[in-house]
């Protein structure tokens, strides 16, 4: 997935884009419903001991609210299961998902989605109980495997066993709690994930992280992206430049602190219409010229999304890997802003 691009003081909006309808019922509602988890999803979409929504899909929600709405605080978390998401997207129920979602071709084609750019990557693999002695999947030969429901690593996961000619069982749980408890309670060899959530879940949420291995195999790599009905180009294409400004904010060295200074003493152009100095970037999306300005100062750039989520200033100290800048060994790297 190397070569693929990541493209594509709050006031009020001055500006609608009147185009989009989805913009349109988000503007008259006042609050933009986002996806949430019906538990906690480590690092992505999860609920603190003060009962509040936090998370990279939990930022990432409220920039784009604060870049619509001009006020973070306006995004509406809808607690939602893996297999929910799609129908109460189609329904009307959230506005967008944002949930640690992969962009695979029958979601492309057959559920009536259109996905963004891609803003993460990471793939499924496998943690068996180490006393297993287990360290390839070739060795899950007539083991039951744990998965949550309504994800596509439960057909992944079952699609590569197949290919090794594995022998195995295959039990689904609705919700990520319960498949934690169940593989804690033996009642599974293994518990297939999504690598980086079983990374943090290692990490932090089990009493012997050393009692529990993450196979070698790689099941898959997937590009994570926003969900959005199909029909509403101009919703994907502010959504796409939402996750655009966030990287070329990082990129610039731009941050939620400095973002007052360089608007107001742009060091070069690019600058200037990235936080609206220099008219035009809004004017393009339908919205006011300040969106990314006012977005940045309240969410920060997406280095700082990551490393308060998942990365240093984390629990979880998750190495950006893959979900660095090119410029520094990652795949994620924005379109030109022209």
């Amino acid at each position: 997935m190397a070569g693929l691009a990541m493209a594509a003081g709050l006031a009020l909006p001055t500006a609608s884009m009147a185009e989009s309808p989805t913009i349109k019922t988000i503007e008259e509602r006042g609050t933009m419903l986002c996806s949430g988890h019906n538990g906690s999803y480590f690092g992505f979409v999860e609920v603190n001991d003060k009962n509040e929504w936090k998370g990279l899909d939990i930022d990432l929600c409220r920039a784009m609210t604060t870049a619509l709405l001009g006020d973070p605080e306006k995004a509406q978390i809808v607690p939602l299961s893996w297999a929910q998401r799609f129908p109460a997207l189609q329904s009307g129920d959230v506005d967008i998902i944002i949930k640690a979602t992969g962009w695979t071709m029958g979601r492309d084609t057959e559920l009536g989605l259109q996905f963004s750019i891609p803003y993460f990557f990471g793939g499924a693999q496998f943690m068996a109980h180490g006393d297993l002695g287990i360290t390839e999947a070739k060795d899950l030969e007539g083991g039951t495997i744990c998965v949550e429901a309504g994800t596509t690593i439960e057909r992944i996961a079952a699609n590569y066993l197949q290919s090794l000619g594995v022998e195995h069982t295959m039990v689904s749980y609705e919700k990520a709690s319960e498949l934690r408890a169940a593989y804690l309670a033996n009642r599974c060899d293994s518990f297939v994930a999504w690598g980086p959530f079983l990374a943090v879940l290692r990490a932090t949420e089990l009493d012997n992280p050393d009692a529990h291995v993450i196979l070698n195999d790689q099941l898959s790599n997937e590009p994570i992206s926003a969900a959005m009905r199909q029909g509403d180009e101009e919703f994907v294409d502010f959504t796409n430049w939402m996750l655009a400004a966030l990287l070329i904010a990082e990129e610039e060295g731009i941050t939620s602190e400095n973002v007052q200074e360089m608007a107001a003493n742009p060091p070069n152009p690019k600058i200037a219409r990235l936080l609206g100095t220099e008219p035009g970037m809004g004017e393009r999306l339908g919205i006011r010229d300040t969106w990314a300005r006012e977005m940045i100062a309240a969410v920060g750039n997406y280095g700082e999304i990551y490393h308060r989520n998942l990365g240093d200033d984390s629990p979880y100290k998750l190495e950006r890997g893959l979900n660095n800048l090119w410029s520094h060994g990652g795949v994620l790297y924005a379109p030109q802003l022209d």
